[in-house]
Formats: structure tokens, C-alpha cells, sequence
């Protein structure tokens, strides 16, 4: 077992709110908050606080808080922060969808939620409204931000004037969010994360990473995800820097905007470094704002990270984390130039991690030089959740008795605790920062009438970005393309959930008990890559 380098920080017993936005001061309230990329509209911290409140208590009127559950879909906009702050505000909890969503995906995070009131925006509201008739959710608890005929709009709540309301939790029991994530594997599923995960989590990114009150933070990585939802909404608002939103990344754009706007920090996953790094158009911007790029959410290969850092010259870092950690746990510190970019760095303050052999269940030996045997990376700590949304059973498979959380990530470890994520053990697959379950992407497979049988992977592109492949057995005597297969499954899943590959097979490998044996079609891809 290990423990950070960095030494533990006293926690806040406060809410999200309170840790956030209670010790703003004159200067912090005239401060820029978020400036919207796009337009280039700016909102200061007053007016944040100020429209947070309003919506609070707009939805207190409304009977809305402690025990219920808003729903939030919407890109990354300034008026997101005010939504989802101020459903934190009111007491109640938040659980954000993903912008891509199906009207078929957004109604089952609804329902197994049990969000009764829904906000999101005109360009989302055709599968908002489908999925909101579905779940019983009325168009008067339908609240389209930017305003839609016979829905209330963000202005109609905050024109009411009603005063925040007093509300009283506590902050380690109580729910601030449910992100929905697939754990190591499976179907999405709520993850349950306290007022006090999210703060502490803030609490431990401070000690570790090197962000500002004048830096002007981009905002491209989904708010709705939990890395934006922490580093972005909260630690970037805690540190009072500037965010600049981004409602979808477009490279000209994206560009354009760090340009513009003078971005400091910029927050990204792993395809936006290959873009950074290859992309002929990086040549022509003015990038010489940008201090730091920060990646997450899927591992970013070493080398990659060095090119990023010549041609920008910049520094360039990761960090570690998954939903169920609120989300970090391991980063390369700002001033650890060091350090091997492809690492993770260390464990943040207050956190603990033990690396076990798969096989024995005890701890791998820690060497005197170089890096330890690999082994499944388990994580202890206040950011850790409390669970799943009402299954104690994937919980329990997640979660040991002992608190410690079971990432199903293969690591290895130096003897001064820099951490290196080598292979995963979970079935779970990262395309762009994306969790994709193929439990999901094999049911949607299944429905299809010309197919037997049918099994997901996570394959490497030309660009070692990680794919979903899809090994499928065709009906005896039915003609079925690769193209076939990949349009079938486009037309049930968020683009991001795509089949990218497919390759037929004459039988999908499984165990006696009927396990999908993936290890043996990894072995496969292996072998065709050779």
C-alpha cells in the first residue's frame, strides 16, 4: 500500500456551494467567471452567484430540492454553470447527460435517475422531449434554457426574483451528482457522489495542480462528463480563473478561440493531442498564451506528449481518474518536468493505492530501481463514491469492504510512487474520452435479425487511439458488409458509442459458463497487427 507524496489536506465540511462560492471577496465578485467562446460574452463571479441563487430558488418555489433528482443535457455553454450550481444550491442532485444522447438513452438515465424535472436547450430538445414523454417528465417541468414554445425558459425562473431557499444536508451523505458511468463493464450506471466527494476532490487538485487566479482555462471537455464537471465547473471556479466555453470541439475553432481569448490552461483528451501535435493548421494559430495542456480521461502516450510540448512550448501533463473517483487520483505535477509524460505522476494528497496481482490478490513487490511487476490498480480516498445508483451488487464488485475501489486498470509502480497505467483489465472502452460499454454495443449487435453472434473490443487506430470493434457471426446464408453492420448500429447508439471496425468470425470465443472470452479476440487483433 502507498500513500501520496504530497502531505494530506484538511477537507471543508461544507457543500459544493458554500466551498465554491462562499469566500468570494470584492475583487473575486468583479472578477470574469466565464467568457463564452463563441460571442465572447463575459459573465462576472457576481453574476454567477447572483444567477445561481435565482435559480435556486426558483426551483424551491417549485417544491424542488433535498431528495430530488434534475436532469441536465446541454452543451458546454455559459449558462450550464448556472443550472447546474443552482440545482446544487436548491439541495437537490444533479445528474448530467451526454449531448449525443438518443432519445432511447436519455429516457433510461431518466428513469433510473428518477429525475423529475429536465433542463437542455433548443438544438437538444426534439430527443429531450421524446425522452421527457417517455419517462411521464411534463413540458411544464421541461425548462428549455434559451426559451421554446410552451416550455419554460432559464430567464422566465430567474426573472421570478425568489431568494435562494435554507437548506441543511449532510455534505458526506448527501448526493450533489450522478454522472452515469459503465465501471469496468457493463451498462451505464449512476454513480452516487457526496457534496463532500466533489470538494474534496477540488481540495486534493489544488495541492497537485498549478492553476491560477488569472488563468484563462479552456472549457472544450464536456461539462456533463465528470472531468469537466470537476476540473472546469468546479477547481477552475474555486481557483477564481476565467473559463472559456467551447460548446463542441472544432479545430478551427478551438484554435481560434485560444488565440482570441488568450487561453492559459487547456484541459483536453488524448485526440485532441494528436490533432495539436499533427495538424497542419496548429502552425498558422497563435498558441503563445497556452502555459499548460492538461490530459485525462484516456491514456496519452508519451511521445505524444513530447510533441505537443516542442511544437506549442508548452508544459504538458496527465492525470488519472474514473468517474467513480469524482474523478482524479493520480496527476504529473505542473513543476515535475521530470517525469515520464506517459506516467500518471502521483497519488493526490489524502489518497492511498495499492497495485495487486490478478492472480494472487496480493500486493506486487515494490522494487529498489524501476518499476514494479504490473498489477490491478486499487484506489482508497475521500473522492471515492459511495456507490451505484440502487445496485448493491456492481457495487459490491466495484467496492471491497475495506473502502478500496477496484479501478480494473493494470499499472505498475516506482519506488517513488510515479504510477503508469499499462493495460486494462475491465472491459470498458475509452473512444475519445468516451466510456463505450460493448455490453451495449453486443445487445444493439444481437437485434440485428442477418446476425448469430457478436462480440466488442477496443482495437488501436493509425493514430493508437482506442476504437470499438465488432467480431460478428452472420446468419447462415445471409449477406451482411462491414458497412452494413457499422450503419445498423449508427442508427441505435450516440456517435460516439459507433462501431468503428468489424471483422466476421465463424464463432465468438466463450467460456463454459458462457463468458464472452476477450482476452482471445485481443489475442487475435494481436496476431493480424503483427
Amino acid at each position: 500500500m502507498a500513500s501520496s507524496p504530497h502531505p494530506d489536506a484538511t477537507i471543508p465540511d461544507q457543500s459544493v456551494f458554500e466551498f465554491l462560492f462562499g469566500g468570494l471577496d470584492e475583487s473575486d465578485l468583479d472578477a470574469v467567471a466565464i467568457i463564452d467562446g463563441t460571442s465572447g460574452a463575459t459573465t462576472t463571479y457576481r453574476q454567477l452567484v447572483g444567477q445561481v441563487e435565482l435559480l435556486a430558488g426558483a426551483l424551491a418555489a417549485r417544491d424542488v430540492g433535498v431528495g430530488d433528482v434534475v436532469a441536465l443535457l446541454c452543451p458546454n455553454v455559459p449558462a450550464f454553470a448556472t443550472v447546474f450550481h443552482g440545482i446544487l444550491r436548491s439541495g437537490a442532485t444533479a445528474t448530467t447527460l451526454n449531448s449525443l444522447y438518443t432519445a432511447d438513452e436519455i429516457a433510461n438515465q431518466l428513469t433510473d435517475a428518477g429525475a423529475r424535472w429536465f433542463f437542455t436547450v433548443s438544438p437538444l430538445l426534439p430527443q429531450a422531449k421524446a425522452a421527457a414523454e417517455r419517462v411521464g417528465v411534463p413540458d411544464d417541468h421541461l425548462v428549455v434554457l434559451d426559451g421554446a414554445e410552451g416550455h419554460p425558459s432559464l430567464r422566465d425562473l430567474l426573472s421570478e426574483g425568489r431568494p435562494a431557499p435554507d437548506v441543511s444536508f449532510d455534505p458526506a451523505e448527501h448526493l450533489a451528482v450522478l454522472p452515469y458511468s459503465s465501471g469496468t463493464t457493463g451498462r451505464p450506471k449512476g454513480v452516487m457522489l457526496t457534496h463532500r466527494n466533489l470538494v474534496a476532490n477540488v481540495t486534493q487538485c489544488i495541492a497537485a495542480i498549478g492553476l491560477e487566479r488569472d488563468d484563462r482555462v479552456l472549457a472544450v471537455l464536456p461539462f456533463f462528463h465528470i472531468y469537466g464537471m470537476t476540473v472546469l465547473l468546479n477547481y477552475a471556479l474555486k481557483r477564481r480563473a476565467s473559463l472559456v466555453t467551447m460548446p463542441r470541439f472544432d479545430l478551427v475553432e478551438f484554435l481560434r478561440v485560444i488565440g482570441e481569448h488568450r487561453a492559459t490552461w487547456v484541459f483536453i483528451a488524448p485526440p485532441i493531442a494528436v490533432a495539436l501535435a499533427k495538424h497542419p493548421l496548429v502552425e498558422q494559430a497563435d498558441l503563445s498564451s497556452v502555459k499548460v495542456v492538461f490530459s485525462g480521461a484516456a491514456p496519452l502516450d508519451g511521445a505524444l506528449a513530447e510533441l505537443v510540448a516542442e511544437r506549442i512550448g508548452c508544459v504538458v501533463c496527465q492525470g488519472y481518474g474514473m468517474t467513480e473517483t469524482s474523478p482524479v487520483t493520480h496527476v504529473i505535477a505542473v513543476d515535475r518536468p521530470d517525469l515520464d509524460r506517459s506516467s500518471i505522476g502521483h497519488l493526490l494528497p489524502n489518497t492511498e493505492a495499492r497495485v495487486v496481482d490478478v492472480e494472487s490478490g496480493v500486493d506486487v513487490d515494490l522494487p529498489a530501481d524501476g518499476a514494479s511487476e504490473p498489477g490491478e490498480l486499487w484506489i482508497r480516498g475521500p473522492q471515492v463514491m459511495q456507490g451505484y445508483l440502487g445496485k448493491p451488487e456492481a457495487t459490491a464488485d466495484m467496492l471491497d469492504g475495506d473502502a478500496w475501489l477496484h479501478t480494473g486498470d493494470i499499472a505498475t509502480v516506482t519506488a517513488d510512487g510515479v504510477y503508469r497505467i499499462v493495460d486494462r483489465l475491465k472491459e470498458l472502452i475509452k473512444y475519445k474520452g468516451y466510456q463505450v460499454a460493448p455490453a451495449v454495443l453486443e445487445a444493439v449487435l444481437l437485434g440485428h435479425p442477418k446476425i448469430a453472434d457478436a462480440a466488442v473490443i477496443g482495437v488501436l487506430d493509425d493514430d493508437g487511439q482506442e476504437i470499438p470493434k465488432a467480431f460478428v457471426v452472420a446468419q447462415s446464408g445471409a449477406e451482411l458488409s462491414a458497412d452494413d453492420v457499422m450503419a445498423f448500429v449508427a442508427e441505435h447508439v450516440a456517435p460516439h458509442e459507433k462501431v468503428r471496425a468489424v471483422e466476421f468470425i465463424d464463432v465468438v470465443p466463450k467460456s463454459t459458463s458462457g463468458k464472452i472470452l476477450r482476452k482471445d479476440l485481443r489475442a487475435r487483433q494481436a496476431a493480424a497487427s503483427a
